[in-house]
């Protein structure tokens, strides 16, 4: 049974998430759909990540099994043209080794989340931002996040619902910077709790704002309590950027790539 893995990218607005959920429609259930349509076959598709309602993709990594042979650039272009018109598409799709699993076999996950700081309304980016219209330093908020760096109890930063059987994580980094009216923050880690990044990102907005110093920050840390939070940030603000896998230096020169037309 070939494995298949795929790179996807999706808008999160219209879906309840990547995972199947039973209150409304998911990325799984689109791919899982789009694949019974074109080969026949009913497969579950396996995520890097579980990501929630609203929350957006740029590079996320899955994988399913066929029963039968099938070349990887028709499948891309097939599943592809089934998709449409949800906002989900597949970048690339490659066959790996059967012991190859897009969530366990991962060493780094990457995201992004993007604040727009003005006080104008947004357009182009309604959905895909969080805006906030009271100046942020994007300076304050890197430096303080370097504080939530390397291993530590994020109970604080974690969802109650998280079903993680530990909170103690070693985040790898966690960078914020100004471009213009944006403000980007980029987090990586091996994996990550559930709303965690979210967490982060709210309260270092706190700090941004001037609504707490990077003492309170420390505190709300070393309190490994969720009462304790200061925000969760928005989801439409989240992007999941990249997953990398042993022996992947650049997983865009291995795979088939679909060129759609």
């Amino acid at each position: 049974m070939p494995r298949f893995a795929l790179t996807l990218e999706w808008d999160g607005t219209p879906f309840v998430g990547y995972q199947r959920q039973p209150n409304g429609p998911s990325v799984q259930q689109a791919l899982e759909a789009a694949v019974l349509a074109v080969t026949g076959e009913t497969v579950g598709v396996h995520a890097a990540g579980r990501t929630d309602t609203g929350v957006h993709a740029r590079a996320m990594r899955a994988h399913f099994d066929l029963g039968r042979e099938f070349d990887p650039d028709r499948l891309c272009g097939a599943l592809n043209a089934l998709l449409r018109p949800q906002p989900v598409a597949v970048l690339a799709c490659m066959v790996v080794a059967d012991d190859w699993h897009a969530r366990f076999s991962c060493v780094e996950r990457a995201y992004e989340y993007r604040i727009i700081n003005r006080r104008a309304p947004l357009t182009v980016d309604r959905g895909r931002a969080w805006h906030i219209i009271r100046p942020i330093d994007a300076d304050v908020m890197h430096e303080a996040a370097q504080m939530l760096v390397g291993c530590h109890d994020f109970t604080t930063f974690r969802s109650v619902h998280c079903q993680s059987k530990s909170p103690v994580k070693t985040l790898d980094r966690l960078d914020v910077w100004r471009e213009g009216d944006r403000v980007v923050i980029a987090a990586q880690a091996r994996s990550f709790l559930h709303h965690q990044v979210r967490s982060m990102v709210g309260c270092l907005s706190l700090v941004g704002r001037g609504h707490w110093s990077q003492g309170d920050l420390a505190e709300a840390l070393a309190a490994k309590d969720r009462c304790k939070l200061g925000l969760n940030a928005p989801p439409e603000g989240l992007y999941f950027i990249s997953a990398k896998y042993p022996g992947e230096h650049d997983h865009g020169d291995e795979q088939a790539h679909c060129f759609d037309t």
